[in-house]
C-alpha cells in the first residue's frame, strides 16, 4: 500500500508559476508516478508521468511548460508548472502503480491516488 499527499495548488495569475509535490508513504525507487487533472465538468486527464528510471512523458497541451521530476531519497514526485494558462485551472492528483509505464496513460494504469490539489488560474 502507498499512501500519497499532495501540496502545493493554489491561485495564480495567468503567466504566472507553481509548484506541487507529492509525497509517498514509502519508498519510490521502484515506482512509476504520474500526474493527472481533473477540471468541473471534464473526465480525469493525463498531465505527465515519470518512470522509475526518470524517463519522462507529457501531455501535449503541457509539454515546454510543465516538468515532472522525483526525489527518491524523499519519496516525493514534483510537477514545476510554468506559463500557466486558464486553462490549466483543475484538481491535480499524483498517482503511481509498480507497473513500468511507458509513454502516456490512462488512469486505470494506476493503482494508487492522493487527495487531489486544486490549481485555480486566472486570467
Amino acid at each position: 500500500q502507498v499512501q500519497l499527499v499532495e501540496s502545493g495548488g493554489g491561485l495564480v495569475q495567468a503567466g504566472g508559476s507553481l509548484r506541487l509535490s507529492c509525497a509517498a508513504s514509502r519508498g519510490t525507487s521502484k515506482i512509476s508516478m504520474g500526474w493527472f487533472r481533473q477540471a468541473p465538468g471534464k473526465d480525469r486527464q493525463f498531465v505527465a508521468v515519470i518512470t522509475p528510471g526518470g524517463r519522462t512523458t507529457y501531455a501535449d497541451s503541457v509539454k515546454g511548460r510543465f516538468t515532472v521530476s522525483r526525489d527518491n531519497a524523499k519519496n516525493t514526485l514534483y510537477l514545476e508548472m510554468n506559463n500557466l494558462k486558464p486553462e490549466d485551472t483543475a484538481v491535480y492528483s499524483c498517482a503511481a502503480t509498480y507497473s513500468l509505464i511507458l509513454g502516456e496513460a490512462t488512469p486505470s494504469r494506476f493503482t494508487y491516488w492522493g487527495q487531489g490539489t486544486q490549481v485555480t488560474v486566472s486570467a
